[in-house]
């Protein structure tokens, strides 16, 4: 199976005024969709939830699954370029909407994005370090990849994961046996466990022109395999960021991507840089930027898919963080939003999602500081200020 190809891209501008299309409902589309109406453009949002976050933020939307070729093709006609929200948009779906209207990042980028073990071999066709891997077509090829590979090792689903579903660290063959049971004998990667001392994300926006705009590296540390705190800049990675930004942007060329990129790395404990993932839309780590810099990574996503002058991520403060709102937070009862709006130099960001659910993104915090440990220091007090009840 081959990659399809890509035409070059329309560098037409879509001015203000012009109708966006967005594939997925989540909160990732609500705050596109937020940025694109302070730009004067209206949005459309193609999902198949019943409640989208990003409906209500939008002009219109169409409430129809991915599988409906009718209502897709009335969507992108009805729009003048498409963007994603989420990367697991079926293939098929994206197909269908790229024959009537631009998909900015198109087809060819989620061909590569939507499977690990295609994901991987792209960047080791590029000449971009990545963790070493094998493939396990099935149970009979499992133990030649592990003993490939080495212990311990970390088997993945090789399709549509995230948030550290379908991924299990294990240490014998046994282990790794039981795992790939475990996601029903599905195809698996498995890739060499990297010690590594921080992982770590770039945000890349290209432009319809070839224009790009690169932003961080942001500092990350997960909880439940799930994205906790976020922080910009971290000084200990002061040395390893200009590496970071030129393997993020030799990604996204390579891809030909249009839009918002998010490169994500591990920093291995003797100084490697190694990409992990690669999503193909905004990402949770980015949301520091609404408020920290002087163009976030929305309005950037806006203005790379219209063909517009790239925004600067320069920092409006010194240093940002942000920490993630989960539906833990509502186990007691309503979290003490009044707590964390009585402080100034914290922003809240909630999602509009009605049903809180354990390890379920509900929203985010903002804080700036004059320190990475500062900020993080005031966004993680704010967050267990909501949780504090009387």
């Amino acid at each position: 199976m081959t990659a399809p190809s890509t035409a070059g891209p329309d560098s037409r501008p879509i001015l203000p005024g012009a109708t966006l299309g967005v594939l997925g409902g989540g909160q990732l589309g609500r705050m596109f969709a937020l940025a694109a109406a302070r730009l004067g453009y209206r949005v459309h949002v193609y999902a198949p939830e019943h409640e989208a976050p990003a409906a209500d933020a939008a002009a219109r939307r169409t409430a129809a699954a991915y599988e409906d070729s009718a209502q897709l093709a009335a969507f992108a006609k009805s729009v003048d370029v498409v963007t994603l929200e989420f990367e697991n948009v079926p293939r098929d779906a994206a197909d269908v909407v790229q024959r009537y209207a631009p998909l900015r990042p198109g087809s060819h980028v989620l061909w590569h994005t939507q499977h690990r073990l295609r994901e991987k071999r792209f960047l080791a066709a590029h000449g971009i370090p990545c963790t070493p891997f094998a493939e396990a077509a099935d149970a009979s090829r499992l133990a030649e990849a592990v003993a490939t590979v080495g212990f311990p090792c970390v088997l993945k689903t090789a399709a549509w994961g995230y948030d550290g579903k379908g991924q299990h660290r294990v240490r014998s063959l046994a282990e790794a046996a039981a795992a790939q049971a475990d996601v029903g004998g599905a195809p698996v990667i498995v890739e060499q466990f990297v010690d590594f001392q921080a992982e770590l994300s770039v945000l890349v926006a290209r432009s319809t022109t070839g224009a790009s705009a690169a932003c961080g590296p942001i500092a990350n540390s997960h909880d439940r395999h799930i994205l906790d705190v976020s922080t910009l800049p971290r000084a200990e990675l002061a040395p390893y960021a200009a590496a970071a930004r030129e393997m993020a942007l030799a990604v996204v060329e390579a891809l030909e991507a249009v839009g918002l990129v998010c490169v994500e790395f591990f920093l291995a404990r003797d100084g490697r840089l190694l990409v992990n993932e690669i999503a193909p839309r905004p990402h949770n780590s980015g949301h520091l930027t609404i408020d920290a810099c002087a163009c976030s990574q929305f309005e950037q996503q806006v203005r790379a898919i219209c063909g517009l002058p790239l925004g600067s991520f320069e920092l409006l403060a010194p240093a940002a963080a942000m920490a993630n709102l989960l539906g833990d937070l509502w186990h007691a009862g309503t979290p003490r939003w009044t707590a964390v709006l009585g402080q100034p130099d914290v922003r809240l960001h909630l999602y509009g999602k009605t049903e809180p659910r354990g390890g379920r993104k509900m929203g985010h915090l903002t804080a700036l500081g004059s320190s990475a440990e500062q900020a993080e220091q005031r966004v993680i007090a704010a967050r267990s200020l909501l949780a504090s009840f009387d």
